[in-house]
């Protein structure tokens, strides 16, 4: 039983990452008819256990990660693309460190 979920779970994925990618009108794309068109096609019978829907189960299982990894991979860039000259405070800030403070100061500080 657990793999015969398996299949709706990876198209489930792919659809959560279009709707990502392409927002709500994601349903009258291409990639979204394609998705739908392949696993109507290679949809599981109980008369029937073919290499060619164990194929396309990987294939599609392959093509989540994909997406997901793509937009993981964005967010990622996003966060740490440089964005010019930082100062060292910004610098520290992003690695989780803190720069040390002056003890007694020099007397122009606040």
């Amino acid at each position: 039983m657990a793999t015969l979920s398996s299949p709706l779970r990876v198209c489930r994925g792919i659809l959560k990452e279009l709707r990502a990618i392409q927002g709500p009108q994601y349903k009258k794309s291409l990639a979204y008819n394609y998705v739908m068109d392949q696993f109507r096609k290679n949809k599981v019978t109980g008369e029937r256990y073919c290499r060619a829907q164990q194929e396309a189960l990987h294939a599609s299982q392959t093509y989540l990660c994909l997406l997901s990894s793509t937009r993981n991979h964005l967010i990622l860039h996003n966060l740490y693309h440089g964005k010019g000259e930082r100062s060292p405070e910004e610098v520290a800030h992003l690695v989780g460190l803190r720069l040390p403070n002056q003890p007694g100061g020099k007397g122009w500080e606040k």
